[in-house]
């Protein structure tokens, strides 16, 4: 990360590895349950489905996770975040195993299935935000940055595993049908199962926040009642502090773009590339999933040396960037190997910006406001994705070959940057002090 000793001294600190593995386990669950649904609309020979059908799919996945989101920094910032966090998970656990036998009978198209789904990627929306606003309590403010790179990379990797796993399993162990699909989503409950256990005997009630001098003290009702007020608060908050707003606004308009590639790449390997061959088809998304992570892991030991010394304005417009030429550079020739290229530095520059938004929320924004704030930061980037992959079922043809959409997305990033870097530096201008090197 941002340095061997920085790494040592947040790897030493036990509450910080016990929330690590809160996280990671609790992501390895999300990528075998959330394989399990994607992969069940794309690749069961059993239906077939549209573009339109694949973005309703990844809609289901996204936005009830993003609906709740301003509901939940209010009860962050209220409730105590270690109960948020197990208690979330529990629920995620129970809630799968009825979910994997509507599967395993091919009622995966049912209204009771979609309802469980809502709720099962609805409430994982609490187990991450609340991960993340607990983050300054497990470690001294000097380590959050070399900590939240840790965290969130570790995630990002253990999900990408999840996923990974998933298509090994059913490629090896299941088939792909109804029923191999049913037992790939059982087995997401033992990943929520883990990490509401390893949340429940590593901490105390109070130990991850909020502070009693902070915690709100209105009945729940009232609470729920002052939501609107408070996301306005909490937007307000947010945009008195530019360091942490612009780099939030430039990842959004990255997450629309990225939408519209991820489901171009999907439609590729599966009608394109490899039309009739699920196996192949799966193998080569499983080699863009790796690649993925790989770039999001070298994200986090780039972004925090680099951000100290140049800034993390200036990175995320190189990232931002160096995306906008590699999209036209290596995607044009719509060739496999090529794509995985591209998705490696897609990856890179995509954890990259968010370890730097990250950051800046947790080092810009005072505690009370921080679950709100996240809460804001994390609606944004999951909706901004669906926009994206809506943007892209209307313009894609069924096998996602587009030049000119290719031609419009890196044109899009080209431009994201030449905005980002005329108005966060002239924030990063005006500022008087270096207190926080990542975001300034």
């Amino acid at each position: 990360m941002s340095s061997n000793g920085n790494l040592r001294a947040v790897l030493g600190s036990q509450p910080f590895r016990r929330l690590l593995g809160v996280r990671m386990i609790s992501q390895f669950g999300d990528g075998l349950f959330q394989a399990a649904l994607a992969g069940g609309l794309l690749f069961n020979p059993e239906k077939a489905s549209s573009a339109v059908a694949v973005a309703a799919g990844f809609a289901i996945l996204l936005v009830p996770y993003s609906m709740v989101g301003p509901f939940v920094g209010v009860f962050l910032d209220r409730w105590s975040r270690r109960t948020v966090i197990y208690g979330a998970n529990l629920i995620r656990a129970g809630l799968v195993l009825p979910m994997a036998l509507l599967t395993w009978y091919g009622l995966d198209t049912s209204a009771p299935y979609a309802l469980g789904a809502l709720l099962i990627i609805g409430i994982n929306r609490f187990v991450l935000a609340g991960l993340s606003a607990s983050q300054p309590h497990v470690v001294s403010e000097d380590r959050l940055v070399t900590a939240h790179a840790l965290a969130t990379t570790m995630g990002t990797v253990c999900y990408s595993i999840g996923l990974g796993v998933a298509g090994l399993t059913l490629n090896t162990v299941l088939h792909k049908s109804f029923h191999g699909y049913a037992g790939l989503a059982a087995s997401g409950a033992i990943g929520y199962a883990g990490s509401a256990l390893l949340a429940y005997v590593s901490f105390g009630h109070h130990d991850l926040g909020p502070e009693d001098e902070e915690r709100i003290a209105h009945r729940l009702f009232a609470a729920i009642g002052t939501v609107v007020r408070g996301m306005v608060a909490g937007l307000r908050h947010l945009g008195a502090r530019p360091v942490a707003a612009y780099p939030m606004i430039a990842q959004g308009l990255f997450r629309i773009l990225y939408g519209v590639l991820a489901l171009s790449t999907l439609l590729l390997y599966r009608r394109y590339f490899y039309p009739g061959n699920d196996s192949r088809a799966l193998s080569g998304l499983a080699q863009i999933v790796m690649a993925g992570g790989l770039g999001s892991l070298l994200a986090a030991f780039l972004t925090p040396p680099i951000t100290a010394r140049i800034g993390g304005w200036r990175w995320i417009t190189i990232l931002i960037g160096m995306v906008g030429v590699l999209v036209f550079a290596l995607g044009l020739p719509f060739q496999p190997l090529l794509l995985v290229f591209a998705t490696f530095f897609m990856s890179l520059a995509a954890q990259g910006t968010k370890i730097v938004v990250d950051t800046a929320i947790q080092q810009e924004c005072e505690d009370d406001f921080r679950g709100r704030v996240f809460s804001v930061n994390d609606t944004s980037y999951n909706l901004c994705f669906v926009l994206g992959l809506f943007f892209a079922a209307l313009m894609l043809p069924e096998t996602g070959r587009s030049v000119p959409a290719l031609l419009l997305v890196s044109a899009g990033y080209l431009v994201l940057t030449g905005w980002y870097w005329a108005a966060a530096s002239r924030v990063a201008g005006r500022a008087h002090h270096q207190r926080h090197p990542v975001a300034v």
